[in-house]
């Protein structure tokens, strides 16, 4: 039997929610949670990963009165947190409730919480001074993508900013990393060398014992700019071009690591544009004009 798209939508939105109230969302020590096996937490990267989370605050205006977080999750990393400091209240919107519990013990009476879903968005227009949303558009199904932009665009203010990040389907950078990377895998016969030179990852176990993902559905630029550019004008710049299991692979203390992402950074600095669209990241800016 074929689902129609809002039952399919619906089931959709059960497992998200599920998943992150029994997993993704589950605590494994202060501050630290089961979601964090999606990023690399060495120290060699943090860097670099700190200056990219710092990308988003450049784009929304530093002060107002009501800031939203569209899938705030539990607001997992302390760049987010400096986000909204200008602002009178962030709102966090997320589908799961451990989530919000989460991050009204970060934020306490500055935050208001509210289970929605970001399709959805229950707030009446031109509500928010800046909105942004972290790697939550692509937890919905592709339908929803289009309508989720265009609730973030609804409820923002006249004359100010919104900053969505997502990640790709496939990038270009890291498809050829990737490619490297099992090559020499194969090479070393099935992980010898990764034994010899690799640094564990503080997170190996709940990598090796980890719970099993949720639903997830990407798309990529061309699809962005004809379905998105359709109903309103954005830019593509990049977040962040590296991901996870290129860090996790490549970069490493003794092969001069955060020299080479220094060095990636600076490039992106400079082409933001082209990084946005070949990297892992995007950065999807927005506003609402006069």
């Amino acid at each position: 039997m074929q689902i129609k798209p809002l039952e399919n939508e619906h089931e959709i939105q059960r497992q998200v929610r599920e998943f992150y109230d029994r997993v993704g969302w589950k605590e494994i020590s202060e501050g630290l949670y089961q979601n964090a096996r999606y990023e690399d937490l060495r120290p060699v990267s943090q860097e670099y990963i700190h200056r990219c989370h710092l990308r988003i605050a450049r784009h929304l205006h530093p002060k107002g009165h009501f800031f939203l977080d569209a899938g705030s999750g539990p607001i997992q990393y302390p760049e987010y947190l400096d986000y909204s400091r200008g602002y009178q209240k962030r709102v966090c919107a997320d589908l799961s409730i451990t989530a919000l519990k989460a991050a009204r013990t970060r934020l306490g009476a500055k935050g208001l919480y509210v289970v929605a879903d970001v399709s959805r968005l229950p707030f009446v227009s031109n509500s928010f001074d800046a909105v942004i949303s972290l790697h939550t558009i692509h937890h919905l199904s592709a339908q929803q993508h289009v309508p989720a932009y265009l609730e973030l665009h609804r409820v923002l203010a006249q004359g100010r900013r919104a900053a969505v990040v997502n990640g790709w389907d496939d990038s270009p950078m890291m498809d050829f990393f990737s490619r490297i990377r099992q090559w020499v895998k194969r090479e070393r016969h099935g992980g010898h060398w990764q034994q010899k030179g690799a640094q564990p990852h503080p997170l190996a176990e709940i990598n090796a014992n980890g719970a099993k993902g949720t639903f997830v559905q990407k798309n990529d630029p061309d699809w962005l700019k004809r379905e998105l550019g359709k109903h309103l004008r954005f830019n593509i710049l990049v977040w962040r071009s590296a991901g996870t299991n290129f860090l996790r692979f490549f970069i490493r203390e003794k092969w001069l690591g955060r020299f080479w992402l220094r060095l990636l950074f600076f490039f992106e600095e400079r082409f933001p544009r082209y990084f946005g669209e070949k990297g892992r990241y995007p950065l999807i800016v927005f506003s609402k004009t006069q």
